[in-house]
């Protein structure tokens, strides 16, 4: 396939997508995706004893404002941050 001038094959695009990574796995209470997991353990953000997706939102906003972490760890915690808080919404919304 040709896309804007540069040939692209798709056995190899759909070889490089990790589909796990959006797959979710239940945690205690919670349902986290595994994307989610992997970026919570590398910043050892304790979800596993978080007792809701709120418990653990504010886990995760005292690691964003700790001063010690760049710029791209911050966007990978802000990126967590936004889809457990949609989730929430969801979850807890009209109930």
């Amino acid at each position: 396939m040709i896309v804007n001038g540069k040939k692209y094959d798709m056995e190899s695009l759909l070889k490089d997508i990790d589909f796990n990574a959006h797959s979710f796995k239940k945690v205690g209470n919670l349902m986290l995706t595994f994307k989610e997991i992997d970026i919570l353990e590398r910043y050892y953000i304790d979800y596993a004893r978080a007792s809701s997706l709120k418990d653990l939102m504010i886990k995760i906003r005292e690691v964003i404002e700790d001063e010690e972490y760049d710029e791209d760890c911050i966007d990978e915690l802000d990126y967590v941050l936004d889809a457990i808080s949609e989730r929430d919404y969801y979850e807890n919304t009209n109930k």
